[in-house]
């Protein structure tokens, strides 16, 4: 069961935090671009048998309030960090990022490093690629903070909750008129897809999901994410090798020769790093195929325990 959420005032706003287990090192949690702490509800349980867990909502996305803007990764890895200390969550951690939050993981990899115990990276962008975006990157970039914009417009005029009502009511014939309607017809063919991840969700935490759509807060921050995703993907992409931290990179299942040749270079970025790939789970690997993002928790888990148990060994040598 996914753990009941508390807030975490940072002073400006407020982010929803769900935490269970103890122990250390501490396992933080960090989802996709719209998703929200709901998206971890098949992993982070079974990690909280072993240690302390935590994962959030950023600001504006899930039940956490608006946050200043932009939303760059920069600004939310610093208030992750706050988060911590606020929460009195403390090193080392094994940051664990998913999609979008795989950017902000491996950016907070660099600028805290001697809080790292490991790093889990499931299935996130190669921070190079949206650095300097090619046209159909940066039209899909531009599409989809119009889309956002337009869902923000919608929150307020209560079309979102009508929509919602329609496809609870089993309506979805009229849901996905309305929803072409109100996009000017960008979302016609799209929205089953975009609908995939809440189907994924166990049936008691659906509400929940569709809950944080209907706040134009959702939609603002997930147009400044993509917005600024160049600015966030180039601070990823100017980080450091890893040296020996523990690294695991879960890829989705059947990626294709440039996909597999970019998350072979990701595991490359350490020299305990090591390449997972799942055995039939898409980008939605935590949902899709939960055990296989454990069991590489659990592998970096171990080997961040191995070796701060010989970093304090030769301490005491020394």
């Amino acid at each position: 069961m996914l753990p009941r959420g508390e807030w975490v005032d940072l002073g400006t706003h407020r982010l929803m935090v769900r935490r269970a287990g103890t122990g250390g090192p501490a396992v933080i949690f960090d989802a996709a671009l719209g998703a929200s702490s709901l998206s971890w509800a098949l992993v982070q349980p079974e990690i909280a048998r072993e240690t302390l867990t935590v994962s959030y909502d950023r600001a504006g996305l899930g039940g956490s309030a608006a946050g200043p803007m932009p939303r760059t990764a920069g600004r939310i890895v610093e208030e992750l960090r706050r988060m911590l200390d606020k929460a009195g969550v403390g090193p080392p951690f094994v940051l664990v990022g998913h999609s979008y939050g795989g950017l902000c993981a491996r950016l907070f990899a660099e600028r805290y490093r001697s809080d790292m115990a490991g790093l889990v990276l499931v299935d996130a962008p190669e921070a190079k690629t949206w650095a300097r975006p090619g046209a159909e990157n940066a039209h899909r970039l531009r599409m989809g903070t119009w889309l956002a914009r337009r869902g923000a417009l919608a929150a307020r005029l209560g079309v979102a909750r009508a929509v919602a009502w329609m496809a609870r009511a089993g309506a979805l014939g009229a849901a996905r008129a309305v929803s072409n309607s109100f996009s000017a017809g960008a979302l016609r063919g799209h929205t089953d897809h975009l609908l995939a991840p809440l189907a994924k969700l166990p049936p008691d935490l659906q509400r929940a999901a569709q809950e944080a759509w209907l706040r134009p807060r959702f939609y603002e921050a997930l147009a400044s994410q993509m917005e600024t995703l160049p600015e966030s993907a180039a601070e990823a992409a100017g980080a450091g090798g890893l040296g020996d931290l523990p690294l695991a990179v879960v890829t989705a299942a059947r990626p294709g020769a440039a996909r597999m040749a970019e998350q072979e270079a990701a595991a490359r970025q350490s020299s305990q790093g090591r390449h997972w790939i799942a055995a039939s789970g898409g980008h939605w690997i935590p949902l899709d195929e939960p055990e296989t993002v454990v069991a590489a928790i659990r592998e970096v888990l171990a080997a961040g325990r191995a070796r701060q148990a010989a970093s304090g060994a030769e301490g005491r040598i020394g």
